[in-house]
């Protein structure tokens, strides 16, 4: 036997490698190439063969050139807010929790002295209110009351002794004098404690005055009340029973005192405005004759000025006719030598 020659058609791979039977295979995964230079997708197959796609429509999705530098620009324009983001991202949340520490404690610090400077303004206004407005002092006339007092006693007067008739001692008159001089001349102190007490009290009850004020005010309204005790006291030895109409008495006087200073006081003052009229009267007399006096004068000047000039201007004149006549007479002389 000859061996049977295969069917060439069945043998010629490389003619017609389409016929040529394939083995089953497991599937194998194939490659898929892209590249953004071509619109072309390259396909390696299982058995090595390469196979292209026209990938048309994806070259569609290629951004033109205009499009492209329309995005640059946009990206662009978006650097500025995309570098402060990172930068927000980039940062600390501690550093934003200690500035926010630092801020607080500056606004706590600044409204603390504040608070504190308007608070030691405030003591110091109630501190100083009216200056030594409470720092008050007896006047003179005590201590010249116990003076007469110790010499009417050293003269035999005796405490609680009464008038003797109609006619008092010299003691009893010049003490009881000397008593009503110190009565009057508390009643100013007496009479602003008492004008002060209401608003003092108020204001402490409000809380709206100092300590240091308070006590200057319960140091003086004490003073004053013993001041009043001690004069009805001493009243009572001096006359029995005048301790109830003293302060009464006493102001009365001290009325009647200040009406005649304030008549006093008016009188002088419509003296001095009546001695500035007089000199002002006085002053635009003298003022009006002075003028009359510049005008007489002044019109006496004008007239011996004029009379001056008049006499000028002929004096003047007749050296103008001499020195034409003189002219004349040499222009004549000269004229006859001439012709001659």
């Amino acid at each position: 036997h000859k061996p049977t020659q295969p069917n060439a058609s069945l043998c010629d791979d490389t003619k017609h490698p389409e016929s040529r039977p394939r083995l089953s295979t497991p599937p194998t995964p194939t490659t898929t190439i892209t590249t953004t230079m071509s619109a072309e997708e390259a396909t390696i197959n299982p058995d090595g063969t390469t196979t292209f796609e026209d990938t048309t429509g994806a070259a569609d999705d290629i951004p033109q050139a205009d499009e492209a530098g329309a995005d640059d620009a946009g990206a662009g324009a978006d650097f500025t807010e995309e570098a402060a983001e990172e930068i927000i991202k980039g940062t600390d949340p501690a550093l934003f929790l200690l500035l926010a520490v630092v801020a607080f404690a500056v606004v706590f610090i600044v409204l603390r002295i504040r608070r504190k400077r308007a608070s030691a303004d405030v003591d110091d206004f109630f501190s100083n209110l009216d200056g030594d407005k409470f720092n008050l002092r007896l006047p003179a006339a005590v201590d010249e009351y116990y003076d007469v007092k110790a010499k009417a006693e050293e003269e035999g007067w005796e405490p609680g002794q009464a008038a003797q008739g109609k006619q008092p001692s010299a003691q009893h008159r010049a003490l009881a004098q000397a008593l009503m001089k110190r009565c009057i001349a508390d009643i100013p102190i007496v009479t602003f404690i008492q004008r002060e007490s209401a608003g003092m009290n108020k204001l402490y009850s409000q809380s709206m005055c100092s300590v240091k004020q308070w006590k200057s005010y319960q140091a003086a309204e004490a003073m004053v009340s013993a001041e009043v005790e001690e004069v009805r006291a001493e009243a009572d030895e001096v006359e029995p029973g005048w301790s109830q109409v003293i302060w009464r008495q006493a102001m009365q006087y001290h009325n009647m005192l200040k009406q005649k200073e304030e008549q006093a006081k008016q009188a002088a003052i419509a003296q001095q405005k009546a001695l500035a009229e007089k000199n002002r009267i006085e002053g635009e007399k003298q003022a009006a004759e002075k003028a009359k006096y510049d005008a007489v004068k002044a019109k006496v000047d004008a007239e011996k000025a004029r009379i001056q000039n008049a006499e000028k201007t002929a004096e003047e004149l007749a050296k103008q006719e001499a020195r034409e006549k003189d002219s004349k007479n040499a222009f004549k002389g000269v004229k006859k030598g001439f012709l001659g």
